[in-house]
């Protein structure tokens, strides 16, 4: 097995136990703190690695799409960015979740789409190219949009405003997106083997990366998991569930095709739960960060389930069995 064979195969046994591996750091981590929460200072650099390596994912043909499939996109990245904060604020009254973990659900609405859309639309037999357009539209739109929710919903909590959370999002999300873009032009010029092995790596840079941030959040809030935990817990499979059901609905209102309602459902229901949790822990307090890292975990649980379900439908539809004719 050469080197790159065995990268790959690493990557893929990553994707695969991905769920079972947040879970068992998870779980350690209410055991020993320790060993996670000296991670907590690097959550920031550590999702600026994440955006860069989604950033070596894109290439001009995706920003091509944009243009090709403007109604979808607009309607996709619109119902993400009004259902998933307004739901959060709901939750977070109807809950009545202390005031920091309050601020953490909001963070989580407020959040772009996540790269979690993109594979769990390959899975789910959805439309990828348009799962890609959504998520770097929201991506790159995040500086302005989820400042502004979060100064909205959460204003009377904050003692940080918009253009700190801005310039904190830029530096995280804009900057290393648009520095792995150009980094992945340069590479298929000159070197597209080194742009393969790159992309190769990826999927295991971001489950490690994303386990180590979510292990640190679970450490640092171990006290607050025993305590408000629970309601905490209601609030992440509610919104998640919000996310799902309404992306569903929206692309089957709009009249979309079924590949483009599953990508649509995929978009609304799964956040950037990463960089709402470094954000948390930027700006306001651990326990801020609990719904996000609770986020990651249940909306990677979810999302191959749904993604699962619906790739059985896809091939039941396109290959019936006797029993169904």
């Amino acid at each position: 097995m050469t080197a790159r064979s065995a990268l790959r195969r690493l990557s893929d046994l990553a994707n695969t136990y991905f769920v079972g591996l947040v879970l068992l750091a998870s779980g350690v981590a209410v055991v020993r703190p320790s060993l996670f929460t000296w991670i907590a200072p690097y959550i920031s650099p550590l999702l600026g690695v994440i955006m860069l390596g989604m950033g070596l994912t894109l290439q001009p043909d995706d920003f091509r799409r944009l243009a090709e499939h403007p109604r979808d996109v607009e309607i996709g990245a619109l119902a993400q960015w009004v259902v998933m904060p307004v739901a959060a604020y709901a939750l977070t009254v109807a809950l009545s979740l202390p005031p920091a973990v309050a601020v953490g659900v909001v963070l989580v609405g407020a959040a772009p789409g996540g790269t979690a859309s993109n594979v769990m639309a390959y899975l789910g037999k959805g439309d990828v190219a348009l799962s890609v357009a959504i998520t770097t539209v929201t991506t790159l739109a995040a500086p302005l949009v989820m400042p502004a929710w979060v100064v909205l919903l959460a204003g009377e909590q904050l003692q940080v405003g918009f253009v700190d959370l801005f310039v904190n999002i830029v530096q995280i999300v804009f900057i290393p997106v648009v520095f792995g873009f150009g980094l992945r032009l340069a590479l298929d010029a000159y070197a597209p083997e080194a742009a393969d092995l790159g992309l190769d790596a990826f999927p295991l840079v971001s489950v490690v990366t994303i386990v180590a941030i979510v292990a640190a959040v679970v450490g640092l809030n171990v006290d607050t998991i025993l305590g408000a935990g629970a309601a905490a817990v209601a609030a992440v499979v509610l919104h998640n569930a919000i996310g799902l059901g309404t992306g569903y609905g929206t692309g089957r209102l709009t009249g979309m095709s079924d590949d483009r309602v599953r990508t649509t459902t995929f978009e609304v229901g799964l956040q950037n739960s990463g960089l709402a949790a470094a954000l948390a822990l930027s700006f306001f307090s651990p326990a801020a960060a609990l719904p996000p890292a609770l986020f990651s975990v249940w909306h990677n649980i979810t999302g191959p389930l749904l993604a699962s379900y619906f790739s059985r439908g896809e091939e039941r539809a396109t290959h019936p069995s006797p029993a169904d004719d």
